[in-house]
């Protein structure tokens, strides 16, 4: 079978394929953006929505819905808010035949529409915090050329929405945050770096915003998701107001915390080769594929033996599927490959009878297991992959990065870069003009290489306040 576009020359050829072969989506919806979900895409997608719902549940957050349309009324009343999404709303002018008097946005966010029912929840300290998410579709107008998952205008979003009595208990619960990612990214098996974004890149409203980064190949870089601080901003203009235990009236401050149907993208941008996608266990929809090598003398004693592994299997929880289909064993070997399953285990005539079976790993490992309890070795299996493939994907990661010494250099960059950088917004434009349009983050944790003490600004040449800064072109 043909392999798919290299990777490294034609990234955004090669991606497009590799979703395409998979069968995640289908793209003909005749509303450009607004992507079907396949059965497989789906379950992908199911799978990931319990992944962050038991992370952000596990820190205290509780699940709400709130509805899709926000009057304009309310969505005008942060002003910054507005500004920065006035170029990307939809809005709706009319019921039925009926004019409507106040025109309505489909949320691409849900501030503007929740904080005014905060202010109605909220009255005491009692009522604090308040920690709240919601996994909803929110509407984008992306002008941008659109791909599946990545840059799409209908978005499967998962935000969590927090109201705290201090600017120190909100800041608190945004690492709260890092580390309820961190647990999903590991079950990814992807590697990030958390960017504090400059002032002027930051989410409309913020007090400051740090984003969730991937590299993605050259000098690219892909957005996961987003954490943000709002201290006051806005809770002032929805009223959203506590009485302390002194009987004194205080504005709550504010968190959110974003992640979307990007992670399943990403997840197939990271970890995909020429063969196609390779999905963490996590996430897989199927995690074990089991193929039967069918005898024409021996009968169906392989198949036998593939379903009731099958069987055996589920009842320990693993999602599993037995390809009994006309196909010949290549053809299915090439087409679970492309649908990036875990595990491939193949059973013919011998090794039914032998109790044992060939297990194919996503990422080329071959081996025989058994005679023995095979449900037990296919499970150290999975497990041996998912490590595997986490330490191929740090492996990765820190090939990604390289230090720019200076300004000239950032030209035609194959690495994201790290930097030395003073602060200041001028010479933040000039390192991004340098990198062609790059976005700029100040790491919050460890750095993802050694680059030692940072020196004078790249752009300024100037040494008082440096830090290292990473740049890299937005995917």
């Amino acid at each position: 079978m043909a392999e798919l576009p290299d990777k490294a020359e034609h990234f955004i050829d090669w991606y497009l394929e590799a979703v395409e072969v998979a069968g995640l989506t289908d793209k003909r919806y005749p509303v450009k953006g607004m992507n079907v979900w396949t059965p497989y895409g789906f379950q992908a997608r199911r799978l990931l929505d319990g992944l962050m719902i038991r992370g952000i549940e596990a820190s205290g957050s509780q699940a709400v819905e709130f509805p899709t349309l926000i009057p304009q009324t309310e969505f005008q009343k942060e002003k910054e808010h507005v500004k920065g999404f006035d170029a990307e709303v939809y809005w709706v002018t009319r019921g039925g035949a009926t004019e409507l008097d106040i025109p309505l946005v489909l949320r691409p966010t849900s501030e503007t529409a929740m904080y005014p029912i905060f202010s109605i929840w909220i009255r005491s300290h009692k009522d604090l915090p308040l920690n709240v998410y919601q996994i909803v579709n929110t509407f984008r107008y992306e002008t941008k050329m659109t791909r599946p998952f990545l840059r799409i205008r209908e978005i499967h979003f998962f935000e969590e929405h927090t109201c705290q009595a201090t600017d120190e208990a909100a800041a608190a619960r945004c690492r709260s945050n890092l580390v309820t990612f961190q647990g999903i990214a590991d079950a990814l098996g992807l590697p990030f770096v958390a960017n504090r974004r400059p002032e002027w890149d930051k989410f409309p409203g913020a007090y400051y915003s740090i984003a969730l980064d991937l590299p993605v190949g050259g000098a690219r870089t892909l957005q996961l998701g987003t954490i943000h601080h709002y201290r006051e901003n806005f809770s002032r203009p929805y009223e959203i107001r506590y009485e302390d235990l002194s009987g004194e009236v205080k504005y709550v401050h504010q968190t959110t915390f974003g992640l979307s149907e990007r992670l399943v993208g990403a997840t197939v941008a990271f970890h995909g080769d020429r063969r196609g996608v390779v999905f963490p266990t996590s996430i897989a929809p199927f995690q074990v594929v089991i193929v039967p090598i069918i005898s024409q003398t021996l009968g169906p004693v392989a198949l036998d033996a593939a379903r009731a592994l099958a069987e055996r299997l589920r009842a320990r929880g693993v999602r599993v599927r037995v390809d009994d289909s006309e196909d010949r064993p290549g053809a299915k070997y090439y087409l679970w490959e492309s649908r990036g399953v875990p595990l491939r285990i193949e059973i013919g005539p011998r090794e039914a009878a032998a109790g044992t079976v060939t297990a194919v790993s996503r990422l080329g490992e071959k081996k025989s297991l058994g005679p023995g309890p095979l449900d037990e070795l296919i499970l150290q299996a999975l497990a041996d992959f998912d490590k595997a493939l986490s330490a191929q994907a740090h492996a990765t990661f820190r090939k990604c990065f390289s230090v720019a010494y200076r300004l000239e250099e950032l030209k035609n960059s194959t690495t994201v870069r790290l930097v030395s950088w003073c602060g200041t917004e001028e010479c933040g434009h000039q390192i991004e003009q340098a990198i062609e349009g790059a976005v700029l983050g100040v790491p919050e944790g460890p750095l993802p290489i050694d680059p030692g003490a940072p020196a004078e600004c790249i752009a300024c040449g100037k040494t008082q306040d440096t830090r290292w800064a990473l740049a890299g072109r937005p995917l």
